[in-house]
């Protein structure tokens, strides 16, 4: 594929907001599986991604805070770590991280202005436009490759795995957090459909790493595994964790892995944060073990204290105590009502929820009725909205046999009006949850904590 760089062709952007508005206006093309644009642009520039080391994270949940256990844990250790994760919270330039920073506004510009042309021409063929997403990977392959060059790059999945635009690279190392039913209008309505989607990110001769707990969607992961000569390492089998008694705001386990035994200590709430800190210490372990890669003790049990990552039991208020987490499915769900009386103690608990259409609602609400006292359905600043209205009278459906006798529910469809609420309910003994969509957690973390400049989207 040739691209003439002509005068008919001047560089499109002449600012970071242009590039962004540009990207993001791709978003209507939706989310299209499959490589072949990917490939086409990649191609064009002379597949950059064959240079890099990944290690590629697919999963239902747990991706976001796995990469950032990763990440974190292996700048620690002296690395130069690339990371590419979606969706953001703060600003479109979250996605594309070297070394924790985001990157830079006039580099991200820059790309723009090289990949627009390969876009155009992509977009004149048979294959069609590349969507925001292929446009995104397209260019974080670049900047990990052409401009910051790190050492190794965690690698987040947008959507599923085996047909997902980032399964263009073939990585050292593979991790699968777990398998849930998410996004089943477009991975499969079976855990196995799901988990063979999943799958699709396991290489011939690379090993991969799961914490998936379900026995046949664990049986779909040996069996790709055994295919393609990879060695599988799994939670309770190749490896497993012992949770410690929780005090002083963190958590510990002690990881119990195929060569040795490991202390860590968490910030992060919750044990499915044991779990992910768990699978993450083993994809650490073969790299350890099997490339040479050079870590400390001491190293690693700072990288996982520090991790953050925004949006998951994140308090962000104090007075009234409101705590934001993005559970938008019911394996979310079930992790935030263990998570909320172990991390918090309160009097009652106000809620306020704001879903997107496309979701799991009835069995999520299964999780979170039961310890609700006050609950406040608003919807999220986007199109893809499930209509407060919609949940109210699922909810209603379900109050019988579901939520406490006494639930008081309120319908309040504008997300700031539905905010002002939970804070004005909010009392001293109380807490105040924020979850759902990250579209929304986004709005609510900004208002709450001033971002004025903050951005959103997928």
């Amino acid at each position: 594929m040739g691209v003439n760089l002509s005068e008919e062709h001047p560089l499109p952007f002449t600012s970071y907001k242009d590039a962004a508005e540009w990207i993001n206006s791709l978003i209507p093309f939706g989310i299209r599986p499959g490589l072949d644009r990917i490939v086409a642009m990649m191609e064009y520039f002379g597949n950059p991604q064959r240079r890099l080391k990944f290690i590629h994270v697919a999963g239902t949940n747990g991706k976001g805070s796995s990469c950032a256990f990763l990440s974190s844990t292996l700048r620690e250790c002296g690395y130069d770590v690339g990371m590419f994760t979606s969706p953001y919270i703060t600003k479109f330039t979250n996605r594309f991280q070297f070394n924790g920073k985001d990157i830079p506004e006039d580099t991200l510009l820059s790309l723009a202005n090289r990949i627009s042309p390969v876009v155009r021409e992509v977009a004149a063929s048979e294959l069609g436009s590349p969507t925001m997403f292929e446009v995104s990977t397209a260019l974080a392959i670049l900047y990990f490759a052409e401009v910051c060059y790190p050492d190794v790059i965690v690698w987040e999945t947008g959507l599923g795995g085996r047909m997902d635009v980032t399964n263009l690279v073939t990585p050292i190392v593979s991790l699968i957090t777990n398998v849930g039913m998410d996004h089943t209008d477009i991975l499969g309505d079976s855990l196995e459909d799901i988990a063979r989607e999943k799958a699709g990110i396991i290489k011939p001769g690379v090993p991969v790493v799961s914490c998936v707990s379900q026995p046949s969607a664990a049986a779909v992961l040996k069996e790709t595994a055994a295919a393609k000569g990879s060695t599988l390492y799994l939670l309770g089998e190749q490896f497993d964790y012992e949770r410690k008694p929780f005090s002083g705001g963190t958590q510990r386990i002690r990881f119990k892995g195929p060569f040795r035994e490991i202390d860590i200590e968490l910030s992060m709430l919750g044990e499915h944060q044991c779990t992910n800190a768990s699978g993450t210490m083993m994809v650490l372990e073969v790299l350890r073990q099997y490339m040479a890669f050079v870590m400390e003790d001491e190293h690693v049990h700072a990288g996982f204290k520090q991790t953050f990552w925004a949006g998951r039991l994140e308090q962000v208020s104090e007075q009234p105590r409101i705590v934001l987490d993005g559970a938008h499915n019911p394996e979310g769900a079930a992790a935030l009502v263990s998570s909320l009386p172990e991390a918090f103690s309160y009097r009652k608990l106000i809620l306020m929820m704001g879903m997107l259409a496309n979701k799991h609602h009835r069995e999520y609400l299964e999780h979170i009725l039961p310890i609700v006292d006050t609950l406040i359905l608003t919807e999220p600043d986007i199109h893809k909205k499930m209509d407060a209205d919609a949940l109210y009278h699922l909810i209603n459906e379900m109050r019988p046999h579901a939520a406490k006798p006494d639930l008081e529910v309120i319908v309040e469809r504008d997300w700031k009006s539905a905010l002002a609420l939970l804070q004005s309910r909010t009392e001293r003994e109380d807490l105040g949850v924020v979850t759902g969509t990250l579209y929304m957690i986004s709005d609510v973390r900004a208002t709450l904590l001033h971002h004025t400049d903050s951005e959103k989207g997928w």
